[in-house]
């Protein structure tokens, strides 16, 4: 799993880098999201844990499924010494193998089965289904227990093995498995219904006592056609590596892991989830990848959020979250958490009441998250595969008290001028600049006392500095009570790799127009939290180019352009 990424590309030009940055942020930070805080609750004794899960059975004790085949018991914060379940002897080796999932029968507490999902020394999928002899004991189990309920041939040396296994609300098994493919997809998997790579499978499993021990729900939604295997409850991904049911109303949320540019994530509601096509490898996150032989795009299920390969704004490969309905936190409650393996970014996203959906990044936190899961009371914990569970946490009780209304960076000879403007400041103490060289690790450049006034404050620093390639930089605010938030990172680049300059600034009547020095092969129109609005290829166009855009709210837009070295981004304001 620690080689869940392949870095086969690198994106050449960094979103939203030039020599001067500007992004307006009033209306999203009027309103705040909450600071996340992952608080090590066990650091030690672990072997590559990858998954949490709880039993449903009054316990709330986690099992922490390992990589090298166990699955750990906390009961009460403690790690017990003997393991629940031991299957080390019958997995390959391999990053992407081993044991990756498990999931309890909803009657467990009675019934005592629950279900595995690993690789089998032949790098063939297994999920296999055991009983406990007392449920609700810190005991090992039986390995003769064990039932093969699901053999899926491999068709490649192990690669994209997916993982995540759920019960769903209505009492079936769902799991993931990848497409099989060690990269692009080449054999086209994960669109061959004929086979169960690079699918979402939803089976019965409670025929318990007769082989193969698992029948087909009869709402399956390819029960009837004759070209997908009847197992099948949705198809077109490539990696769906960690997903989730929303606890409250049983939304679907699919963190697809990508290939070469985009990480995304997909929502749906569960009475809609049936029979999705979620396009790879017609797509990757709003992008074509091969559409050859694709239906047309009205046949397939876009993200609701895409990011993209950096460690400045995105990430390399995607751990999907939960919604989070705990009681403990309520500044969290509603939000979707998610994190990248890579980076050590993680984002909130919510709807925004209007039919789209707010999303905020906050960096800085653990590398190496693998997995997310929760208690049965809803609190939320992560594990990175060095070993360590963290519960996520929040210090923040609501809202900082202040508006940041614009965060700006701009290169001088010897120096940086980081420029920012607030309004509606009440309680806050400071502000402080921080940066990185590589997005990763941020150091302190300085701090100014806030002015606490109502009205807009202006604010600016100068971080000397030598010769530099490229710097990352994020206001960090403080409350007086000790609460904190980030700013959206800046990334300032000594030279701009390529120039283009749009008009009319504000963009009216829905006519842009744009002058590029280098050949554009399509330009895309996203919102500012990732949302593919509007694409048209210009074939290799450059010089004066002029676009009729849909009727588009008034707001801030990201305009991209492809050229064949690089991808160029600019800030569209259109009213």
């Amino acid at each position: 799993m620690c080689k869940l990424y392949t870095l086969k590309r690198s994106l050449a030009a960094v979103l939203l880098a030039s020599s001067t940055l500007l992004f307006s942020i009033a209306s999203s930070f009027a309103q705040s999201p909450p600071v996340l805080t992952f608080t090590p609750v066990i650091t030690t004794g672990f072997s590559s844990p990858l998954d949490i899960v709880n039993a449903n059975d009054g316990t709330n004790r986690l099992f922490i499924v390992e990589r090298t085949g166990k699955v750990r018991i906390v009961s009460a914060g403690v790690l017990q010494a003997v393991a629940f379940l031991d299957i080390h002897d019958s997995l390959p080796p391999g990053n992407e193998n081993g044991l990756l999932s498990m999931a309890f029968h909803p009657n467990y507490a009675s019934n005592g089965y629950l279900f595995i999902y690993y690789l089998t020394s032949n790098y063939d999928i297994r999920v296999t289904r055991f009983k406990a002899a007392n449920p609700l004991a810190n005991t090992a189990i039986n390995q003769t227990t064990g039932v093969v309920i699901m053999t899926i041939p491999a068709i490649t040396t192990s690669f994209h093995n997916g993982g995540k296994m759920l019960f769903g609300p209505d009492g079936h098994l769902y799991f993931t498995p990848g497409d099989g493919s060690p990269g692009g997809d080449p054999d086209n998997h994960a669109q061959n219904g004929n086979i169960l790579w690079g699918k979402m499978i939803r089976i019965n499993v409670d025929n318990f006592n007769t082989a193969p021990y698992y029948t087909i729900p009869a709402d399956n939604p390819y029960v009837n056609d004759p070209n997908v295997k009847d197992e099948v409850y949705a198809i077109g991904l490539r990696n769906a590596w960690r997903w989730s049911f929303d606890r409250l109303n049983h939304d679907v949320w699919v963190a697809d892991v990508g290939e070469a540019a985009w990480e995304e994530i997909n929502h749906l509601p569960l009475s809609g989830s049936g029979g999705i096509n979620y396009g790879w490898r017609c797509y990757e996150g709003n992008d074509d990848f091969v559409t050859a032989g694709c239906l047309p795009p009205a046949n397939y299920s876009f993200p609701i959020f895409v990011y993209p390969h950096n460690n400045a704004t995105g990430g390399f490969s995607v751990i999907g979250g939960h919604v989070y309905r705990g009681i403990e936190y309520a500044a969290l409650y509603g939000y979707y958490i998610c994190a990248d393996y890579v980076s050590g970014n993680a984002w909130l996203i919510k709807p925004n009441g209007s039919g789209g959906w707010t999303t905020s990044m906050q960096t800085g936190l653990p590398l190496s998250i693998v997995g997310f899961g929760e208690d049965e009371n809803g609190a939320l914990y992560a594990v990175t595969l060095t070993g360590t569970l963290y519960k996520v946490t929040t210090n923040s009780g609501g809202p900082l008290a202040v508006s940041l209304l614009e965060f700006t960076a701009r290169a001088f000879t010897g120096y940086n001028e980081l420029k920012w403007k607030t309004a509606n400041e009440r309680d806050i103490l400071h502000y402080e600049i921080e940066y990185s060289d590589d997005a990763s690790r941020y150091a302190h450049a300085g701090k100014i006392s806030a002015l606490n006034s109502t009205v807009e404050n202006q604010y600016s620093f100068r971080h000397l500095v030598a010769g530099f390639e490229k710097l990352f930089y994020r206001l960090k605010t403080t409350a007086k009570d000790g609460r904190v938030t980030y700013s959206t990172v800046l990334v300032l680049n000594r030279k701009q790799a390529a120039s283009v300059k749009v008009s009319p600034s504000p963009v009216t009547g829905g006519q842009l127009k744009f002058i590029t020095e280098k050949p554009v092969g399509m330009i895309q129109l996203f919102t500012t939290d990732g949302r593919l609005l509007f694409r048209r290829n210009l074939e290799n166009s450059a010089g004066s180019i002029a676009i009729s855009l849909p009727s588009l709210p008034k707001g801030v837009y990201l305009l991209r352009l492809k050229t064949k070295e690089e991808y160029l981004v600019e800030k569209v304001v259109i009213q």
